[in-house]
């Protein structure tokens, strides 16, 4: 039966890295045996509020109730193709325990016939010394194959996940069958991401008083986050759903709000905002909503402010071209344009016609793919000639925010940083 009281031993602020290294002898001092699977755990994780950590953010045990137990087949995504995120390889190192956990209730929920375990070439090893571990001790119930995933952006993409595992290239394709309808071989499928996981085997031992004891109450718990870019302390945190912005910024990543430019949130599909916007802003879907963006998978990308912002973008654009699966017109011909148009904004010529052009081409992308990849390259794309409006106006003159003498603001925030 599934624990729901609150457990005295029960980790609190920092949760999923508790046991305090990868072995199972570890894990179980800290966590205890592995919670006996139940057809109660969607209700149980329902009452949590517990939201898919992958990205998507939806409701994680609506997802695992929309799938039937008709020879279900149910994967854990450790892809993590995302490159400014380090978070799932982080925790498959740390605590892939917790993952398998996680994984083994899933398929108990759905009646699994078949499980997988979906993670990149650096996170293998890790991965087998577990399950190796648990075949010796007798603790898993299920027998987990793992599959390995390319190190490319859209590998972790769930009809592309699907894919990899039925044998053929880890890239999307076309769906008129959701995936928990119809996923591998046209079996219904879970697909859920390792952090989500991990947080599965936590609610079921503590129960979901325990997990909203802390974060924000409409999305409750703790998430992991990298932190990247501009700061004096760059990695990957378990911070509480909520935390202001500014706090994982200048706590968290030892630096001074003020002495950025913008911040990329979510990722290469994210949303950048302007450093001054930071104010109020915390880590949850309705806060970052205000400014058009959403937490993601968890990435927290600063830009200083003697970088431009538009050849930052313009980086990441040609990038994300590459990157695409190629299946259709806005990947095979929108994108490389889009990324053309953007390198030219940066680096060349800039004119109303430029600008035109860049936002036609996203109307052409925006919406219209196979997949969501183009969608997620307009809604960066979009966010950068926002949040870099005024530079994108000096480009217009010739000059470029980046190198012009820093403001009174960012003068003392670097003399207040030099002297910590």
């Amino acid at each position: 039966m599934m624990a729901t009281h609150v457990s005295p031993d029960a980790p609190s602020a920092h949760r999923l890295f508790a046991a305090g290294g990868p072995g199972l002898d570890e894990h179980r001092r800290r966590f205890g045996g592995l919670p006996v699977g139940s057809d109660t755990l969607v209700p149980v994780l329902d009452e949590a509020g517990l939201t898919g950590r992958g990205g998507a953010g939806f409701p994680t045990g609506r997802k695992i109730a929309a799938v039937s137990a008709r020879k279900a087949v149910v994967i854990g995504n450790g892809a993590e193709g995302e490159p400014l995120s380090r978070k799932d390889a982080m925790l498959l190192a740390s605590a892939p325990h917790l993952v398998l956990d996680g994984l083994s209730l899933a398929a108990d929920a759905v009646g699994a016939h078949q499980v997988f375990l979906y993670v990149p070439s650096h996170a293998m090893q890790s991965v087998k010394n577990a399950l190796a571990e648990r075949r010796a001790a007798g603790w898993d119930r299920y027998q987990v194959s793992v599959v390995e995933a390319p190190d490319t952006y859209v590998s972790g993409e769930e009809s592309a996940v699907v894919r990899r595992i039925e044998g053929g290239p880890a890239l999307p394709r076309d769906r008129t069958v959701i995936i928990p309808v119809a996923g591998v071989r046209g079996r219904p499928t879970l697909v859920n991401n390792v952090e989500t996981l991990a947080h599965i085997a936590l609610i079921a031992r503590y129960g979901p008083r325990w997990f909203r004891s802390i974060g924000d109450p409409d999305e409750p718990g703790t998430r992991l986050v990298t932190l990247s870019g501009a700061l004096n302390k760059r990695g990957v945190v378990e911070v509480p759903t909520g935390t202001p912005l500014t706090d994982l910024i200048g706590r968290h990543g030892g630096t001074d709000p003020r002495c950025l430019r913008a911040v990329l949130v979510g990722g290469y599909h994210g949303s950048w905002i302007p450093a001054a916007a930071l104010d109020g802003m915390r880590l949850s879907q309705a806060s970052m909503a205000q400014a058009g963006a959403s937490p993601g998978a968890g990435v927290i990308h600063t830009l200083p402010v003697d970088e431009c912002g538009l050849a930052r973008v313009a980086d990441i654009a040609a990038y994300l071209a590459e990157q695409s699966a190629g299946q259709c017109g806005p990947c095979l011909n929108g994108l490389p344009r889009l990324a053309d148009l953007l390198d030219e904004l940066a680096y060349g010529r800039v004119g109303d016609d430029l600008l035109g052009e860049i936002r036609r081409m996203l109307g052409l992308v925006d919406g219209r793919g196979s997949c969501r990849h183009p969608d997620g390259t307009a809604r960066m794309v979009r966010s950068a000639l926002d949040a870099f409006a005024a530079d994108v106006a000096l480009h217009q003159r010739g000059h470029c925010e980046a190198v012009l003498i820093p403001g009174p603001a960012y003068s003392d925030a670097r003399r207040d940083a030099s002297r910590t």
